[in-house]
């Protein structure tokens, strides 16, 4: 069964789309099968694989709030990896979702109904700790933090792991840290090297090797619906990626990936 993990964090601007959409192709290059469900409104790693949000028959918001969804249905092939698309529909979600009996797990029956067909299912997290990022906890073995090597870095992610363990407790008790990823690392400033040090404090033997700088790169790559590795793969960025790849991958071997 494939592993999912939740790519959180309800700072925004930290790198988590563009992460979910690298590591993704970049397991991809490394033989496996990868499915990436995008659960945020703006729809970011949607058309960041080159699929326009407004064209999609069936979003993942139409698979949430429909009783026997058809997974299979929304499911798009990309050159890269498999997706299922948001769009603007999912803003409204939570809305939607309070009233429904199972409304935390709402995700998880989606997602259940396909993790055979996949080695890893990615799900690219809104910024936020409401009922959407609820849904990806508990849908997921674990959670991927990206954080960047800035001065508020740290700010709030102490309420991220305060919901963490209450959906442990209460609702998925197998969620585990996949890994804090360091994001846009300026290797010229004080600050950056402060910064991966004070994370490394906080999580002691959770942070990731490699580290993703900053890369021009990989803020253009989105633009042209691709993912780095095929944008540019020669440069930093993609490096960073490819080396996480290898990272998650040697992290799982041992125990076998997915529960």
């Amino acid at each position: 069964m494939g592993k999912i993990i939740a790519f959180a964090n309800q700072k925004g601007g930290v790198g988590k789309t563009t992460t979910a959409i690298n590591l993704a192709a970049a397991l991809f290059e490394r033989g496996k099968r990868v499915l990436l469900c995008d659960f945020d409104p703006q729809g970011n790693a949607t058309s960041g694989f080159g699929v326009d949000p407004r064209s999609l028959q069936t979003s993942i918001y139409d698979l949430i709030v429909e009783d026997e969804p058809d997974v299979n249905a929304a499911i798009v092939s990309t050159k890269w990896v498999d997706l299922i698309g948001a769009n603007v529909n999912l803003a409204g979600a939570e809305l939607d979702l309070i009233t429904m009996e199972g409304r935390e797990n709402r995700l998880r029956r989606v997602l259940d109904r396909v993790r055979d067909a996949y080695d890893y299912i990615f799900i690219d997290c809104p910024p936020s700790l409401g009922l959407l990022t609820l849904n990806c906890l508990c849908a997921s073995n674990s959670f991927l933090v990206p954080l960047q090597c800035e001065y508020y870095a740290l700010e709030g992610l102490s309420q991220l792991m305060t919901t963490v363990r209450m959906v442990k407790k209460n609702m998925n008790p197998e969620l585990a840290l996949e890994g804090v990823l360091l994001t846009m690392f300026d290797g010229r400033t004080n600050l950056s090297i402060q910064v991966v040090e004070e994370v490394k404090k906080h999580f002691p033997g959770e942070v990731f090797r490699s580290v993703v700088p900053r890369n021009v790169r990989l803020s253009e790559a989105p633009s042209h619906g691709k993912p780095i590795t095929d944008y540019d793969r020669l440069c930093r960025g993609a490096e960073a990626y490819l080396s996480l790849a290898d990272e998650i991958l040697k992290k799982n071997a041992g125990r076998g990936e997915g529960r």
